[in-house]
């Protein structure tokens, strides 16, 4: 097949898929074969009667779920109206990322398999599957064309500074929310620092509803990326342009042309995540220095894998604490190699933890700041949580990238009907914003469990509760894990409390029905 292009389209949650997918694609241009890798919901799927050879990598999220940048396109490919002919031109393959613990190991890929068969497809081979559980489980892409001249138009800026999208805000088009407060909720002797932050969406055509979820795009903070730049040797106020190498290889949209190194590293590629084994494996294709090729092609081997888990998985040792720990072959990293070897930085989501009917033009979330030991003698921080914990509105305008998709949780739409909400910790924040929008609308037939360490330290909108409880509108349990000797659960009031929990459920033979969520941390 000299002159067939190969396509590799994913769906990833977590990355996995991406990273697999991208491993084939440098693989085809080792190999001399186009290749072009593509997301699958921002691949025009009825473009796909036109492809010849096409390879699915796909994971399973939760029970059985497709990721969220496929689901349009499992949508669209399981239409019943679509002919048992429309793929007869294409040869396939499909492989399944999953983890053989869950019962519903694989289930995308394999339906996916057959369902690419029943529309006429010819598989190359049987469907792959993937398993975490296993002990096993290059010309660059882009061209970096460095600018003489810092560009007299900053196309960045105008790239960030819109407030007033076209359309509702996307992950293309994110809404530069202005930060209202950020506010610790906790006690100052607790462990965790969880934030109250809320945002002001006047004029950006945000609009949610309870269970719905909002995604932030973080950054980098300043000392990592000066640390990176060093590292690699960059000078982070020079400018470029991306080229693909290959026709029909896309750019990341949102990457501003031209950008600067700066920009670059501090708000796209995830220089704090924990690498993966194909990172390990093009690092080693680029290192000149000896030892440390030798290292590199240890980790990258299957025989390595339980080395690498010990050195880079278990720790969660970061992108940048590896490449300096190997700084010969970071100093020699050619930047047209960055976005091959670095993946970008993914967005956040956060459950909404308001409703618009009790804060019009307000946005709030509940976030617990990630920090936690290892091995490593410094801790390790989440990227998204630390970043909003640091900035400070009360110092300056704070501006956050945000846009709103629906969540997996929804309410009754029939009035009176009760809603039991089970939310321990942070996870009663998309049941606030429920409680809100149901008492707004009149509906009183609330109870929620809560449960906690401590009264004092982490009881989350105790006021706003007891308000809601002295007028009705809420039946409040409480659960305080570290108050006692013995500790106790929100699984132990829901047992104390069975005949009311049972009295609510028999509901469900009526006209009111009543619906039990849950919601853990």
């Amino acid at each position: 097949m000299p002159n067939t292009r190969l396509l590799v389209l994913f769906g990833s949650q977590t990355g996995t898929a991406e990273d697999v997918s991208e491993r084939l694609s440098r693989e085809a241009r080792r190999r001399e074969v186009g290749c072009r890798v593509q997301a699958l919901d921002s691949y025009p799927v009825v473009n796909l009667i036109n492809e010849p050879l096409v390879i699915f990598v796909c994971a399973t999220t939760g029970q059985g779920e497709p990721p969220d940048n496929m689901k349009s396109f499992w949508r669209f490919i399981f239409r019943r109206n679509l002919p048992s002919t429309s793929l007869c031109q294409m040869d396939f393959a499909v492989l399944g990322l999953g983890d053989s613990s869950y019962a519903k190991f694989n289930f995308v890929a394999k339906k996916l398999h057959r369902r690419l068969l029943q529309l006429g497809g010819s598989a190359l081979l049987p469907v792959c599957l993937g398993d975490d559980q296993h002990e096993l489980g290059w010309p660059s892409k882009f061209t970096l064309k460095f600018l003489q001249e810092v560009p007299s138009t900053c196309s960045e800026e105008l790239c960030v500074a819109g407030t007033d999208p076209q359309g509702p805000p996307s992950e293309l088009q994110p809404f530069l929310a202005p930060m209202v407060t950020n506010q610790r909720v906790t006690g100052p002797s607790h462990f965790q620092d969880v934030r109250l932050i809320e945002f002001d969406i006047t004029g950006s055509g945000v609009s949610f509803v309870a269970g719905d979820v909002v995604l932030i795009q973080p950054e980098n903070t300043a000392s990592h990326v000066q640390q990176f730049c060093q590292a690699l040797g960059l000078d982070p106020d020079q400018h470029f342009t991306l080229q693909p190498r290959e026709p029909g290889v896309p750019c990341p949209t949102r990457l501003p042309q031209p950008c600067s190194i700066q920009r670059l590293v501090s708000q796209y590629l995830d220089i704090t995540s924990v690498p993966r084994r194909s990172f390990f494996e093009l690092l080693a294709y680029l290192s000149c220095h000896e030892l440390e090729r030798e290292k590199l092609l240890e980790f990258s081997s299957a025989q390595g894998q339980e080395e690498l888990c010990e050195y880079c998985t278990r720790p969660r040792r970061t992108v940048l604490e590896v490449l300096c720990d190997f700084p010969h072959t970071a100093c020699a990293i050619p930047p047209d190699y960055l976005l091959d070897l670095i993946p970008l930085i993914r967005p956040r989501a956060f459950s909404i933890a308001s409703s618009l009917l009790a804060h019009p033009s307000r946005l709030q979330i509940l976030v617990a700041v990630v920090q936690y030991q290892t091995r490593l003698k410094e801790p390790r921080r989440g990227l998204c949580s630390n970043w909003l914990a640091s900035l400070d509105p009360g110092q300056g305008p704070v501006r956050v990238p945000l846009w709103v998709r629906s969540g997996g949780l929804t309410f009754p739409k029939t009035p009176d009907t009760p809603v039991i909400m089970v939310g321990p910790g942070t996870g009663v924040a998309p049941f606030r914003a429920a409680i809100q929008e149901r008492v707004a609308q009149g509906e009183t037939g609330n109870v929620l469990f809560f449960g906690c360490r401590q009264r004092d330290q982490d009881f989350y909108w105790e006021a706003e509760w007891k308000e809601l409880q002295t007028r009705g509108c809420l039946t409040l349990v409480t659960a305080f894990s570290r108050e006692q000797e013995q500790k106790v659960y929100v699984q132990h009031r829901l047992r104390e409390l069975g005949p009311l929990v049972w009295g609510l459920l028999d509901l469900r033979a009526t006209p009111s029905t009543c619906q039990l969520m849950c919601r853990t941390p």
